[in-house]
C-alpha cells in the first residue's frame, strides 16, 4: 500500500457534520449564560467563525452579531496573528456577556489577541487542538495537534480513486 498525502490523514468536516457540532456547542453554550441576561452578543472570528456563529445565534435567539477579522494564515502556513477588523467596541465593552465564537483554536495566537481586547467574553469553538485548548470555555470536539481539519467551505465534491487496484 502506497503512502497516504497528508489531506488523506486529515479530518475532513461536512456541511451536515459542522451544522451538527456548531447545535451541540450552542446547546452547552445555553447552560452557561449569564443568569440574569443570557447572551447579549456574538462576535464571530472571520472567517472560519461565521458558519457556526450562526448558527449558534439562531439556536440561542441571539440577535446581535459582529465579527472580528484576525489575519494569522497564509493558505496553510501559519504567522504572526494580526487584527485586521475590529468589532464595534461600543456595543461588546469588554466582552462581558458575550460570545466570541471560532471553528477551531489550533495554537491560540489568534484568541489570545481576542481576549486582550475582549477579556470578559466566553470564548467557544467548534473544534479544539491541545496547544491552544487553554484559550477556549467550550468546545466540542478536540483532535490531535498534528491533525489538519478541512472544514466543507475549503473542499469540493470530486472523485477519489479507491485505495486498492480493481481486482
Amino acid at each position: 500500500m502506497t503512502e497516504r498525502l497528508p489531506h488523506e490523514r486529515g479530518f475532513h468536516v461536512s456541511w451536515d457534520q459542522l451544522h451538527r457540532d456548531a447545535r451541540a456547542l450552542a446547546w452547552r453554550l445555553q447552560s452557561e449564560a449569564p443568569d440574569d441576561t443570557g447572551w447579549r452578543a456574538i462576535v464571530a472570528i472571520t472567517r472560519g467563525g461565521m458558519a457556526p456563529a450562526m448558527i449558534i445565534a439562531r439556536e440561542l435567539d441571539i440577535r446581535t452579531v459582529d465579527t472580528i477579522s484576525v489575519k494569522s494564515y497564509d493558505h496553510q502556513n501559519q504567522s504572526e496573528a494580526v487584527v485586521i477588523k475590529a468589532p464595534d467596541m461600543n456595543l461588546i465593552g469588554d466582552g462581558d456577556g458575550v460570545l466570541i465564537i471560532d471553528d477551531l483554536v489550533d495554537t491560540g495566537k489568534t484568541l489570545e489577541i481576542v481576549r486582550k481586547q475582549m477579556p470578559k467574553a466566553h470564548v467557544a469553538t467548534v473544534y479544539a487542538k491541545p496547544m491552544g485548548r487553554e484559550m477556549v470555555d467550550s468546545f466540542i470536539t478536540e483532535v490531535s495537534q498534528d491533525t489538519w481539519i478541512f472544514f466543507p467551505w475549503d473542499l469540493a465534491l470530486q472523485y477519489v480513486e479507491p485505495y486498492r487496484g480493481q481486482g
